[in-house]
């Protein structure tokens, strides 16, 4: 009898971009009912990868994905209703399926049913909810999310003010690497916002920034450095070497 390859093959064979193999792996067990083989292939049809593109096909998929419970493809049918995708535009729609699958924890779901309540598509607006949902997927690491609380609370947006709260999740979006994140981390230490105002920090988060290709830091990073000593700067730039070194996590 021949063997067949795992979902684990598939998948792997859908790291290195090899689509036409994955789809090979993944349809026999899509097929046969798995429901995380389902929600991949449904993936691939509404992405064009291994097969044609076909909204329909991927709708088909995502929906036996989601019948079984799947996550993702709860997720990816709220995608697809947000967007028209294959069906009508459905705002509505789209925060039911977000909804069920943010409830099993997909934090691609928690951030996008965040999005809706937060402007009111498909729900009533309501900003404590927007919050909540932002904030679980922001603790999973969700990037968006993390950028989402930084901004309201450093604007106050439907929220106290509060500047502490801020840097600590534009901490965590920047510790991905994020360049607005480091761009609104050189600002609040350059204007003492949320923490001890510091021109070194400032500089480094800036110079971080501007690394990453933000051309508002580098002006930034030069308007701090009429204030320091030559030896502040040299301190802040081996800051940034160091804070590179370790992928922007504990860098202040």
């Amino acid at each position: 009898m021949t063997h067949l390859p795992s979902i684990e093959d598939g998948l792997a064979a859908l790291e290195r971009h090899d689509y036409d193999g994955a789809v090979e792996i993944l349809r026999p067990h899509a097929v046969q009912g798995d429901a995380d083989a389902q929600c991949y292939l449904g993936y691939m049809y509404a992405h064009g990868q291994g097969v044609a593109q076909d909204f329909s096909e991927a709708l088909n998929w995502h929906r036996l994905a989601a019948a079984q419970e799947n996550a993702g493809g709860q997720f990816n049918l709220g995608w697809m209703y947000s967007r028209g995708h294959g069906v009508e535009q459905d705002y509505a729609e789209a925060a039911n399926w977000f909804y069920l699958a943010a409830e099993q924890g997909d934090a691609d779901a928690q951030f996008q049913l965040g999005q809706m309540c937060d402007e009111g598509n498909g729900v009533d607006r309501d900003s404590e909810e927007a919050v909540k949902w932002w904030r679980l997927a922001a603790v999973q690491g969700d990037v968006m999310a993390q950028l989402s609380l930084g901004w309201i609370y450093r604007e106050g947006l439907d929220v106290a003010q509060d500047y502490v709260e801020a840097v600590k999740w534009y901490r965590l979006a920047a510790a991905q690497g994020v360049a607005a994140a480091k761009f609104v981390l050189g600002e609040m230490y350059n204007n003492g916002l949320g923490v001890t105002q510091d021109c070194v920090l400032a500089h480094m988060w800036f110079n971080l920034a501007a690394v990453s290709g933000d051309a508002a830091a580098v002006k930034n990073r030069d308007v701090v450095a009429e204030k320091m000593t030559p030896q502040q700067i040299a301190e802040a730039q081996s800051m940034a070497r160091d804070c590179q070194k370790r992928d922007f996590k504990g860098c202040d």
